[in-house]
């Protein structure tokens, strides 16, 4: 992707919020609502809740719904992104429990994710099909413009952070065995999870600008001073992150708001040169259900 500064004419940016159910509740947002986003994928996870911090439009979407009814392999990860991208959705910041795979990133840590290792296999992970063939870069999969911003404010919170780390996604429900996360380990990887991709994937094609707070609650099943991972000790940890999480929410929003140019990454003209198939070759109709997160260039003419 391009990294050559923005000159084009400056945008207001919208701020979405992917995470657990709780992560809303933050002082000082108002004229909240909870509203029904209608996508041609299907529904979304949960309702999203509209709202304005400090000035600045936000957009939150509980990941796995309210209560946590839904597991990771039956999200619906193109309805999620699409109702945010139509929603007017610019920026995505994602925060998800995750397992450490080293030594230095404790329960209770944060890492500024900078790169994924896809495991999963039970999960659409496009929204180009037959009918309009897309190839977006995923070299860099993670916004870095919004990572400075999330590690600053880490920093600034005082809290403990990493910039940088690779995240492992597996398709779970289950946690992994021991042999699995001593691979993941060998291969570099920093922290295990179950739910960032396909998300960051689709973020990338319907052009929003998307980055990861990965918040560790546990060793995973390696290490041999710790507990294999449990239920009850990711919720217990979760439980002290979320005020954690909160505070970096509110910090963050107000520093993503700024008004400003076009991505330095490119990461809102990732489709630029991704679409292959003739026009006269294309679908119409699912031209139609891509009409939000590619109008901008299917729409050209």
């Amino acid at each position: 992707m391009s990294t050559k500064p923005a000159t084009e004419d400056q945008i207001e940016p919208v701020i979405g919020l992917i995470g657990g159910s709780g992560l809303y509740d933050i002082e000082g947002l108002e004229d909240k609502e909870w509203r029904t986003v209608e996508t041609p994928w299907g529904k979304p996870s949960d309702q999203l809740l509209f709202g304005r911090l400090d000035g600045v439009r936000c957009v939150f979407l509980p990941r796995h719904g309210r209560g946590h009814p839904l597991p990771p392999s039956r999200l619906n990860y193109r309805a999620n992104i699409d109702a945010l991208k139509r929603s007017g959705v610019t920026d995505i910041v994602s925060l998800s429990a995750v397992g450490s795979l080293k030594e230095e990133l404790p329960p209770g840590h944060f890492v500024v994710i900078d790169q994924f290792i896809d495991r999963s296999f039970a999960r659409e992970k496009s929204f180009f099909d037959t009918g309009c063939v897309a190839h977006v870069g995923m070299a860099d999969p993670l916004c870095p413009r919004i990572g400075d911003v999330l590690e600053g404010q880490c920093r600034e919170l005082g809290l403990d952070v990493t910039r940088g780390g690779t995240y492992l996604v597996m398709e779970g429900p289950q946690f992994s065995t021991r042999a699995e996360s001593n691979l993941y380990r060998s291969w570099g990887c920093s922290v295990v999870g179950m739910t960032n991709m396909p998300e960051a994937k689709l973020a990338r094609e319907a052009e929003i600008c998307y980055a990861t707070v990965a918040m560790v609650t546990d060793y995973d099943c390696w290490h041999d001073d710790h507990d294999s991972v449990t239920v009850d000790a990711v919720v217990k940890v979760m439980q002290e992150n979320a005020s954690r999480a909160r505070a970096l929410v509110r910090s963050v929003i107000p520093k993503l708001g700024a008004k400003r140019g076009p991505c330095y990454a490119g990461c809102d003209r990732a489709l630029e040169h991704a679409i292959i198939t003739a026009p006269d070759k294309r679908d119409p109709a699912l031209l139609k259900k891509l009409e939000a997160v590619a109008g901008r260039v299917l729409n050209r003419r």
